[in-house]
């Protein structure tokens, strides 16, 4: 009766890993994959909006190099054109930094569900919301989320293997 248990495979837990876990378990586990969920939406939007092209006006550092002179996607992080190990270093503490104090769920601070990370501060309207509409929007922040993990995941593989694809065009 979870949210997420949609037709057409209801609840897919393939591995077992709910198989006699406890309510918090199953949080933990729904919270993980919402934040997953959202990060793979970044990732997904960024890999295609990247290779259309699009990227960030000035220079990346000091020394005058653009955002665009670097690769895109995998190759931004191995090869001839990737970032600078410190660049690279700085992305994963600033990541780091967003893990540990800002995309947390604070508890006392009015979250309604696992992953309102809100926490008091935010709302977009949300609370205008009746609460077959907050279920919906929830169901279908999952469904997307799901979706651009296995996106992405597409993506970094078709990278590796080489080719074209259609829209994402020459890896």
């Amino acid at each position: 009766d979870e949210l997420g248990a949609q037709p057409p495979l209801g609840f897919f837990d393939p591995l077992g890993m709910l198989d006699d876990a406890d309510q918090a378990r199953f949080d933990r586990l729904r919270f993980v994959e919402i934040k997953h969920g959202r990060v793979a939406q970044l990732a997904f939007l960024g890999q295609i909006v990247t290779r259309a092209g699009i990227h960030l006006p000035g220079n990346i550092d000091y020394a005058g190099h653009s955002f665009d002179s670097f690769g895109n996607g995998w190759a931004a992080l191995e090869g001839p054109n990737a970032i600078p190990q410190e660049g690279f270093s700085q992305i994963l503490l600033f990541v780091g930094f967003l893990e540990a104090s800002v995309m947390i769920d604070v508890e006392g601070t009015g979250n309604e569900h696992i992953g309102d990370f809100r926490n008091g501060y935010i709302d977009f309207g949300w609370d205008t919301f009746d609460e077959e509409t907050k279920l919906s929007k929830r169901a279908i922040e999952l469904n997307n989320g799901r979706a651009a993990m296995m996106g992405i995941l597409g993506l970094m593989v078709h990278e590796q293997l080489g080719g074209e694809l259609p829209i994402v065009g020459p890896m």
